[in-house]
């Protein structure tokens, strides 16, 4: 009888043991609301504040750059650029780190702990962020930024832009980053193309709850050219109307030689290059026609 007892009770050990951890693989997973900043490898980012200052017209500082070198480029009291430098040709993906927003960084590290995804420590910044980094499956740095609420910013009338939309990066797995960016995170194709319309060379991985995405750049040669890895490693601005963005950049000293055009997604969009080649792209948050390849699976982004 005894015995009976014991094996019961081990049982029911075992039986508890095995709902923690049920339960802790089912956590909930807190909310990613957008990007908080991007980083971009530079040989000399000295040699880039006249392009992210003065041709984008973004103001250079200290105060608000959370978890990244200093100083960064303040889109709003939401968003930042910054460079880190890196000598040239050292880094294929230009591309150093994005960085998403939650509203939870201590549970979205318990989370990604809970799904065997290894995360460096919390960190808490002097204004009172709360963020952690890690790589994802490509190997690209991933950081989650709980905002202070302490931020302010004033925009200038040279800013070309208030908000970071997206930023792209080369995918050679594509199953692997579905596996992380779609399964574990909860992001939704908001709309995939290509040159073709029977191709997939770009797909779009919105954030589950707000409008930002990540762009897997498809088909890229393994042996691709510092000219093509910076074309397809890029940010994103929005805009809302990209031709007065092109006169403002006229304004600002831009002297480039792209016009803007219709992208096959179907939105107004223009590309300009930073000094060390990295693409930033000017786009309008809504399409004037009909994409192809696919329909829009998401809300668009808002100014």
């Amino acid at each position: 009888m005894r015995s009976a007892v014991i094996a019961l009770m081990l049982s029911l050990v075992g039986f508890d043991f095995a709902v923690s951890l049920g339960g802790q693989d089912q956590r909930p997973r807190p909310p990613i609301t957008g990007i908080a900043h991007v980083r971009l490898w530079s040989a000399d980012p000295s040699a880039a504040v006249d392009f992210y200052s003065k041709i984008l017209g973004f103001t250079s500082r200290d105060a608000g750059c959370v978890g990244m070198m200093r100083p960064c480029y303040i889109l709003s009291e939401h968003q930042q650029i910054a460079l880190a430098k890196g000598a040239s040709g050292s880094h294929a993906n230009l591309l150093a780190e994005v960085a998403f927003v939650t509203s939870d960084a201590m549970g979205m590290h318990g989370y990604l702990q809970a799904h065997n995804i290894r995360v460096n420590p919390v960190t808490r910044d002097f204004n009172g962020a709360v963020h952690f980094s890690f790589q994802d499956p490509a190997g690209l740095p991933i950081t989650f930024v709980q905002p202070s609420a302490l931020r302010q910013h004033a925009t200038s009338a040279s800013q070309i832009s208030t908000r970071l939309i997206h930023a792209g990066f080369v995918v050679l797995d594509r199953a692997a980053e579905d596996k992380f960016y779609k399964d574990t995170l909860g992001f939704h194709v908001y709309w995939h193309g290509g040159m073709k319309d029977d191709e997939t060379n770009w797909v779009d991985m919105q954030v589950p709850d707000g409008t930002d995405w990540l762009e897997y750049m498809l088909n890229v040669p393994a042996d691709a050219d510092k000219h093509t890895l910076g074309v397809m490693n890029h940010i994103a601005l929005g805009v809302p109307d990209i031709h007065a963005a092109e006169r403002q950049l006229r304004t600002n000293g831009w002297n480039g030689t792209e016009q803007p055009k219709i992208g096959r997604d179907g939105k107004w969009q223009l590309n300009l290059y930073d000094p060390d080649g990295s693409r930033v792209e000017l786009m309008e948050f809504t399409p004037v026609q009909k994409p192809c390849c696919s329909d829009y699976a998401g809300s668009h982004p808002r100014p």
